[in-house]
């Protein structure tokens, strides 16, 4: 798939079609605009130091996604932090056409699903943005996260029930409210 000729125009493709996916789910899982950023940043300097093993990979998303996975990890382990989102994440998703009592409400609401989330455990929460906010597939969430698919509903099934337990809402609302 890859040939040394066209290298710096092989990897500028790469990283065009995977940057906001690794993106998203960077920011999502750090809260912090920033932080997604470096890690971002973190995740490609990855790809490029394994591009001898380039050629046998087989599915290039969940190969990407699961090395941010695995930055995002290494950066919780690193940081500790207790809380994940902050406000300023929020301050970016207003709404022109909705009441400014209603755009309150909603960013209230996702401070609330995004904090719970956030309380998560980490193979909890990575399962809920992959799944619910992301919207793999179940194969795609157990490739990037290295497990059976059946341990990534049961996970996501917990990670839900344990939602909804602290939100005190429906499933399908917690997921509703987190994107």
């Amino acid at each position: 798939m890859f040939d040394n000729e066209n290298l710096e125009a092989q990897i500028d493709i790469i990283y065009h079609r995977y940057y906001l996916e690794v993106y998203r789910f960077l920011m999502c899982f750090s809260g912090n605009q920033n932080d997604a950023e470096d890690l971002t940043q973190e995740v490609f300097i990855r790809v490029l130091n394994n591009l001898s093993n380039i050629n046998s990979i087989v599915n290039f998303k969940t190969w990407i996604l699961s090395i941010a996975k695995h930055v995002a990890i290494d950066h919780y382990r690193k940081r500790r932090f207790s809380s994940i989102f902050t406000d300023g994440f929020f301050k970016h998703m207003v709404s022109t056409e909705k009441e400014p009592n209603e755009v309150y409400e909603q960013n209230e609401m996702k401070r609330l699903v995004h904090g719970a989330i956030s309380k998560l455990k980490p193979n909890y929460r990575a399962v809920v943005i992959l799944r619910g906010i992301n919207e793999l597939s179940i194969k795609e969430a157990s490739e990037i996260l290295q497990c059976s698919e059946s341990k990534v509903k049961v996970d996501y099934h917990r990670a839900l029930k344990e939602l909804k337990r602290k939100l005190k809402l429906d499933v399908e609302e917690v997921i509703g409210n987190a994107n």
